[in-house]
């Protein structure tokens, strides 16, 4: 794993994955053809509201989202868990702690047996059950949270650095 984190963290690795994570989240997702916001983008969610985006989407909209999340959705995860292990691969304090750069790694896991769940529902719909429905929105909720750990931590180790090395430059100019 530790070559793979060296990887994602190359100036072109970063590059690539930053762009393609904005493609996903500005272009791709909120084109796809389903009559409502989708339950992954959510924080999480009841049977009833579950109950009334799947209505909502109508049956155009759930196989179109049930395609995105088999298929889209699967490819953003290695993406953005590409793009910040390799921001907190490589701005990590130390050698030390290079193991944090699998925190994206679990939330990309998280998201993917989220997928798994959300598509189940999608293709079960309308015989959906309570036990169901609260599985998936605590897979939502979970991957949620370690996201905003890894964000925090990636964006955080990023600034760390910047501010090192404007400091840096600032003593090196004295």
């Amino acid at each position: 794993m530790k070559a793979y984190f060296e990887f994602a963290g190359r100036t072109r690795t970063l590059l690539v994955t930053f762009v393609a994570t904005a493609v996903f989240l500005f272009l791709v997702f909120p084109s796809l053809p389903i009559n409502g916001e989708m339950l992954d983008m959510k924080p999480g969610y009841s049977y009833d509201e579950a109950m009334a985006s799947m209505e909502a989407y109508g049956p155009d909209g759930r196989t179109a989202y049930a395609w995105g999340s088999m298929l889209l959705d699967t490819l953003f995860p290695l993406v953005y868990v590409t793009l910040f292990a390799g921001l907190i691969h490589r701005f990590r304090l130390s050698e030390g702690t290079w193991w944090l750069a699998f925190v994206p790694v679990a939330a990309g896991i998280l998201d993917l047996l989220e997928n798994v769940q959300i598509t189940a529902m999608l293709v079960g719909y309308p015989d959906l059950s309570p036990s169901q429905v609260a599985s998936a929105s605590a897979a939502t909720t979970a991957k949620w949270t370690v996201g905003a750990v890894y964000q925090i931590l990636g964006i955080g180790l990023f600034l760390i650095a910047m501010v090192r090395q404007g400091l840096a430059r600032v003593r090196g100019g004295d």
